[in-house]
Formats: C-alpha cells, sequence, structure tokens
C-alpha cells in the first residue's frame, strides 16, 4: 500500500522552507501559464472573436443571420410535401445565387411555430426560407454565423482539408479545452499563490 508522505512532510516544514516550496510551485505555474498561452494564443484569439460574433448574431441588424420570416400558415397538415419545397429551394438557388451553384444540402430547418422551412446549403452557407403552405420565396440570404460556428469549433479546417470523421475538430476543441482548464487553475495559483505565502510569513 503506497501512502503519500508530502502532506505529512510539509506540515514539519519551517515557515522559510513552505515559502520556498510555494515559491517554486508559484513560478511552476507561471511558467505553464506562459507557455500555454504563447503556444495557443492564435487560437484563443480566433475562439473569443468568433464566440463574441455569435453571441450578437440576432442583434446586429440581421448582418450576420438573415432574419427568421414568417409564413402563412403553423398547421402542417396544410404545407406542401417537403419534396416540393426542397425542389423550389433549389430551383431558387439557381435563379438567385448562382446556376451553377452546389445543391448539396447542409441541414434543413423546419420552423412549425413560423410557418416557414429554411434550406441551408453546404456551398457558401447560403439559405433560402420558403412559406410551408404556398412554397413562397421569403428569403434569400447568406448565413456568415454558420461559418462563424466552423471557425469557432475548428471544422472549418476540416472541409477544408476534406478529413472523413472531424479529426481536426475533435483534436482541436480537445486541445483548447484542456488548455482554457489549465489557464483556469494556474491562473487562479498565481492570485492565491502569493497570498498564501503571505501567510506563511
Amino acid at each position: 500500500m503506497y501512502i503519500s508522505l508530502g502532506p505529512l512532510l510539509y506540515h514539519f516544514m519551517t515557515p522559510d522552507q513552505k515559502r520556498k516550496k510555494q515559491a517554486r510551485t508559484l513560478r511552476l505555474f507561471r511558467k505553464a501559464h506562459r507557455l500555454t498561452g504563447a503556444f495557443l494564443f492564435v487560437f484563443f484569439f480566433f475562439i473569443s472573436i468568433s464566440g463574441i460574433m455569435l453571441g450578437l448574431k440576432k442583434h446586429v441588424n440581421h448582418s450576420l443571420l438573415p432574419k427568421t420570416e414568417t409564413g402563412t400558415s403553423s398547421e402542417l397538415s396544410e404545407w406542401l410535401p417537403l419534396e416540393e419545397l426542397h425542389k423550389k429551394a433549389v430551383i431558387t438557388l439557381h435563379e438567385r445565387v448562382s446556376p451553377h451553384a452546389s445543391a448539396e444540402l447542409d441541414k434543413i430547418d423546419v420552423r412549425k411555430d413560423k410557418g416557414i422551412a429554411k434550406f441551408v446549403f453546404a456551398e457558401g452557407n447560403w439559405g433560402i426560407q420558403l412559406d410551408g403552405a404556398t412554397g413562397e420565396v421569403l428569403n434569400v440570404g447568406r448565413r456568415h454565423s454558420d461559418f462563424l460556428e466552423d471557425l469557432h469549433d475548428g471544422s472549418v479546417l476540416d472541409d477544408l482539408l476534406g478529413t472523413s470523421n472531424e479529426q481536426i475538430k475533435v483534436t482541436y476543441t480537445t486541445v483548447t479545452g484542456l488548455a482554457l482548464l489549465l489557464f483556469t487553475i494556474t491562473g487562479f495559483w498565481l492570485w492565491y499563490g502569493p497570498k498564501r505565502m503571505k501567510r506563511n510569513r
């Protein structure tokens, strides 16, 4: 059975020995804090900026995310078939954006309470809002917030490099998450450590 003697030995240290030990610990935490910050500066910069913009996406006059329009009916029984709405969205994409735009869908966002369906296309993050009951085109706009989300979690690199299973996103979020945890721990100790040393004088 293994028993750590560290806490017991610390109890019998002189005040001067305790201060020296705390000073060494403080230097170690300061070094870890500084090196982590220097190494991951660029990642933290993009995370913070994209996070702020995502938090404001619905409050900047719809420049990042098009306004969600309102259709004529919230009763799904009165809606056109989803397949028909999809065809209408693709036609609209080719007519209003580009005849060569890819019709690959990223997602379909059905807003029953609003009476609309949003068709979001993978290329260019174009979103097309259709009235679910009539098929009328209510909005055609670029969803810049979707790009910001990809930038925020690192999946933009998976898209650029064509990785198969979001390996970059998983690595990116794991490394930055652990670094933020390390920042929190070392930052707390850099604040608390000097106070503790003063008490041991």
